[in-house]
């Protein structure tokens, strides 16, 4: 598999191998959307078909549900599972303070009720997710359909009054037609360039009528595990501020991620 996969892929792999350590018999486990979350999926499943690991996944989209099944991980809802041990998620960018923007794959709505449902959150990620400043990946805000230019008008007003550099904004399209999300909504991206303060942006994109949900996760994160092209591993856990460096071999195996081409953010 080593010779098969690009830096930026073993990066992903590795920090997904060694989050999916941390699931234990019993869990019930919050499964994240994008490439990075899909790895993890794939290295549970290989867990549970070699192991005989038992646990319960709550996944945060219809393609992270229907990936979790094919693996043999038993899925249920949030309304089943009620609270969660620990979710497991990608991220577009963090920063030092743990603070994410997440949405690249669309699914942020339901990243972060799940994530918030959890009594930790782990994010996995290549080490070129980690930003001085978020910002340079486009914030996606998920809005109704209903509207949605006046809504975008109104968070460009807004924008003006932030710290922030850039205020344009694009309507998500998937071919010629807006992207819709699994809650049947649309995906503004924001062209910010750079963020100064997350806290106070994902609070006043909240209160703007017709925005659902922004992908700014602020103050959800706990730890952070960091992969890097060569094997290379970094844990870092925002409570105790301890740093942890391990190092993943790689060894050849039956190719269990090569259908994992769609699976493009996060």
């Amino acid at each position: 598999m080593s010779g098969e996969l690009s830096p930026i892929d073993k990066a992903k792999f590795v920090a997904a191998k060694r989050a999916s350590d941390l699931v234990e018999d019993g869990m019930r486990v919050g499964l994240g959307t994008g490439s990075t979350a899909a790895w993890l999926v794939r290295c549970l499943g290989e867990r549970v078909r070699e192991e005989g690991l038992r646990f319960r996944g709550v996944p945060t989209s219809t393609r992270t549900a229907e990936l979790a099944r094919e693996v043999g991980i038993t899925v249920i809802s949030l309304d089943e599972a009620r609270w969660l041990d620990v979710t497991i998620d990608g991220a577009d960018e963090f920063d030092g303070n743990f603070n994410l923007i997440k949405g690249g794959g669309g699914a942020l709505l339901q990243e972060k009720i799940v994530a918030t449902a959890s009594d930790q959150m782990v994010v996995i990620a290549d080490a070129a997710k980690r930003v001085e400043h978020l910002g340079a990946f486009p914030l996606p805000v998920e809005v109704i359909p209903f509207g949605w230019p006046t809504t975008q008008a109104l968070i460009e007003e807004m924008l003006v009054s932030m710290d922030v550099m850039g205020r344009n904004s694009t309507l998500r399209m998937t071919g010629d037609a807006p992207y819709v999300t699994d809650e049947g909504n649309h995906i503004l991206d924001l062209h910010l360039g750079r963020i100064g303060d997350p806290r106070q942006l994902s609070l006043v994109l909240n209160q703007i009528p017709g925005v659902v949900e922004n992908g700014l996760f602020v103050d959800i994160c706990d730890t952070v595990i960091v992969g890097f092209g060569d094997g290379r591993i970094e844990l870092r856990d925002i409570n105790t501020g301890e740093t942890e460096n391990e190092r993943l071999d790689f060894v050849e195996n039956e190719n269990m991620f090569a259908d994992l081409g769609d699976w493009k953010r996060d």
